[in-house]
């Protein structure tokens, strides 16, 4: 029986590397893929401007660039880990807007394209819970049948529970929506990744700890704790310039990331503690161009603070594993 520690590989949290080493036996990186959809937020369904924090990239900035077919966007997304020791297997990551908003049939070439390439072992698509529908279920419990040996995940924008905080953040769904979307692909067997954002305008730690909190009572698999970044050429960067609002520091984004962990069950894998806004674009904060020495501080704070994940956990009973 492996301890924790063990079982995490040394780290006091239970992240995506120790997830992968466990399962499948090595470290699986991602290349980030831009399949060519938009998002009822800025085609005009919901709106035309986008979450207020969302850079004109769609969250996809780091995605391989114009729209081409998945074999040429995995090869060149190959190429980027030239001289770089890594192993013979990939995560192709549907990161550029949202991923399942389009026809069905769409849909189904892309995720085929990626999935039939020898080197993903999996795909990983960042979608948002209202643009999960019936037919999307469908489709994706189809590919789970026809891929058993690659894995389908499935990553929701929430970025917060609270509604005052999503009106301003223009997320365009209610809580409840979130809700069902989570609990039809569990139903289904489709592990799902939760983005949270930390520092969002407005909130309190407390608020930003009980988002965190929340993802405890759900069926999910994963978690991305992203540090709140002011882009250029967004509207939040309109109001950080007016003074509306300020942003984390450092050793203040360390104490929620300690807090965070502490209250999450430890069952549930870390995909991300924070985030590299490209340096182009990045306003604020800038301490978050060096995520290495964010990830060293925290690991350094969880030691001297005896502070690991699911630490104030109380366990409720939730399959956090599929």
């Amino acid at each position: 029986m492996l301890t924790k520690e063990e079982f995490w590989h040394g780290k006091p949290y239970y992240s995506l590397d120790a997830y992968c080493k466990n399962t499948y036996h090595e470290k699986l990186y991602k290349i980030a893929l831009d399949a060519g959809m938009t998002c009822p937020n800025r085609d005009g369904k919901l709106d035309t401007r986008g979450c207020i924090f969302c850079s004109q990239g769609g969250s996809g900035d780091f995605a391989v660039r114009c729209i081409r077919p998945m074999k040429e966007q995995i090869a060149e997304g190959l190429s980027l880990f030239h001289g770089k020791k890594v192993g013979d297997r990939f995560i192709a990551y549907f990161q550029a807007y949202t991923n399942t908003y389009a026809s069905l049939s769409y849909l189904h070439y892309v995720y085929t394209q990626a999935l039939n390439e020898p080197c993903i072992a999996g795909i990983s698509i960042a979608t948002r819970p209202d643009c999960i529908t019936e037919g999307v279920l469908s489709l994706l419990l189809s590919l789970r049948h026809s891929y058993p040996d690659k894995f389908i995940w499935i990553e929701l924008g929430l970025q917060t529970i609270h509604e005052k905080t999503a009106a301003y953040i223009r997320r365009g769904y209610p809580l409840t929506v979130f809700d069902a979307a989570v609990y039809k692909l569990s139903a289904i067997k489709i592990p799902v990744i939760v983005h949270l954002i930390l520092g969002l305008p407005g909130e309190t730690d407390e608020q930003m700890l009980q988002s965190v909190e929340y993802l405890n009572d759900r069926p999910i698999f994963g978690v991305k704790l992203q540090l709140l970044h002011v882009l250029k050429n967004t509207d939040l960067a309109e109001d950080y310039k007016q003074g509306n609002f300020g942003v984390l520091t450092k050793e203040h984004y360390i104490d929620l990331l300690l807090s965070s962990l502490a209250r999450l069950s430890p069952d549930i894998v870390i995909h991300r503690l924070t985030g590299d806004g490209p340096k182009d674009q990045l306003i604020a904060p800038l301490f978050s161009q060096n995520k290495r020495d964010v990830l060293n501080t925290l690991q350094q704070k969880c030691r001297e603070k005896s502070i690991w994940q699911g630490k104030f956990y109380h366990d409720t009973g939730t399959t956090h594993t599929l």
